[in-house]
């Protein structure tokens, strides 16, 4: 199996986040375009300052400073003794009385190096956990920005709907005056008025609820005051199945996590058969006999060896272990990348089906809507028309409209969570100009 991350790219992938948290972020809540909150801005300020985010990070940070303690020699091992007393003659030269030792293992097996690979595939495993992190925040960020965008689309419909009422109401009490319309009219007109401001109270609160979910989010009091977001563009994108699967096979860090532990698994499976071979160690000895006047009488040199051989049930459990770790991270890693698949079916299914009823609002629906409104109101006027079909026509008028800010917030919804599944944004739909323009 290839890993997309080999050992010696670790510093690359360090040197990487080190430089994304030090580049420069415009806070979040800051008066870009005539007071409007930005999208990019919170996203910023959710990367910038989250402490969960900082937690993974830091994570990240501890476990990748395991590399160079897997990758190290054994420690020298160093004694010395000396005689405090003897008791009894003892000829000059016949004894030692000091006696020093250094002492160093050397890993011919290359245990240590294969421990070291361990620890790198552990160490991109948790960078990738601190992507997902990252993905994970940027897509609540984007849902709740959206969710507030839309809250404050419905309450400004809400209120252009209320302005209208209050005209209908007010010319259907002129006309009942002069005894052309009947006081239902009126009666319908402000009862339509007063659902109106119930419903405002119901938009109000959703943006009461959305902006201490961005606050927090962003690591600030939940009552900060937030601009208003700008509203909602319907953006398509490339949604196909096979390029889509691909790409979150390829970046969707759950995979790629389960992937390191394959590798790590591995790497330990390797050093668990090398634990077979046997690691000299290397001494030199100096000692000074008893009545020597020189410093060093004589300096020995010599080695030994560890004998697992003796304890083949303990080698012999490990290198089994450790291929029952590897075929648990194989098996994890086929669950994960079926899990996957399905996921992101289940989620480009979703983002299909809001596209469609975006478009369908957008060019068909609210068009024909507005026009039955159009002429509705001006049969009212010229007395062709009743005013119950005129206010069943505003009604439907903006329900509909309503309707389409909600399908295109579900949009953006899909699209964010996709994107989440996927591990890269998605790239733009290209329109069939730009498909004939580069084909020429």
């Amino acid at each position: 199996m290839k890993f997309k991350y080999p050992l010696y790219a670790l510093p690359v992938l360090l040197a990487a986040g080190v430089v994304f948290a030090d580049s420069p972020v415009q806070p979040a809540g800051t008066v870009a375009d005539g007071g409007v909150l930005s999208l990019d801005a919170v996203v910023a300020g959710v990367l910038s300052n989250n402490p969960s985010l900082k937690a993974a990070r830091a994570n990240w940070e501890a476990v990748k400073e395991r590399v160079p303690q897997a990758r190290a020699w054994e420690d020298p091992r160093a004694s010395f003794d000396v005689s405090v007393d003897r008791f009894g003659e003892i000829p000059q030269n016949s004894f030692t009385d000091e006696k020093f030792m250094v002492e160093q293992t050397l890993p011919i097996s290359g245990k240590n190096r294969l421990r070291g690979r361990a620890a790198g595939a552990e160490a991109v495993g948790a960078f990738e956990d601190f992507h997902r992190r990252e993905h994970e925040l940027v897509a609540s960020a984007r849902s709740a920005y959206f969710s507030l965008a839309n809250a404050y689309m419905q309450l400004e419909l809400n209120r252009k709907s209320a302005a209208l009422m209050k005209q209908f109401a007010e010319i259907s009490r002129r006309k009942y005056e002069v005894g052309t319309r009947t006081e239902a009219d009126v009666l319908s007109a402000e009862t339509e008025l007063a659902r109106l401001e119930e419903s405002a109270f119901d938009f109000q609160r959703e943006i009461s609820d959305a902006q201490p979910q961005i606050n927090t989010l962003m690591n600030r009091p939940a009552q900060t005051p937030l601009d208003r977001p700008a509203p909602l563009e319907f953006k398509p994108v490339e949604l196909s199945l096979e390029k889509i699967e691909g790409m979150a096979l390829a970046h969707r860090p759950e995979v790629l996590i389960a992937e390191q532990k394959i590798a790590a698994a591995q790497a330990r499976l390797d050093a668990a058969h090398k634990e077979w071979v046997p690691e000299p160690a290397f001494r030199v000895e100096g000692d000074r006999y008893n009545g020597a006047s020189q410093a060093v009488s004589e300096v020995l040199v010599g080695f030994s060896i560890n004998l697992p051989w003796f304890n083949r049930a303990k080698y012999k459990a490990g290198v089994r272990e450790n291929q029952k770790m590897v075929e648990s991270a194989e098996h994890e890693l086929d669950a994960v990348r079926l899990d996957t698949l399905g996921m992101v079916r289940d989620q480009l299914k979703k983002a299909e089906t809001f596209h469609h009823h975006t478009e369908l609002f957008r060019d068909k629906l609210l068009p024909l809507a507005e026009q039955t409104v159009t002429d509705k109101r001006l049969g009212n006027e010229t007395d062709k028309a009743d005013f119950l079909e005129l206010l069943t026509a505003q009604q439907g008028a903006r329900e509909v409209e309503s309707m389409y800010w909600d399908h295109l917030m579900h949009y953006h919804l899909a699209l964010a969570e996709l994107e989440t599944l996927v591990g890269t944004p998605l790239a733009p739909a290209t329109s069939p100009t730009e498909h004939q323009h580069d084909s020429k």
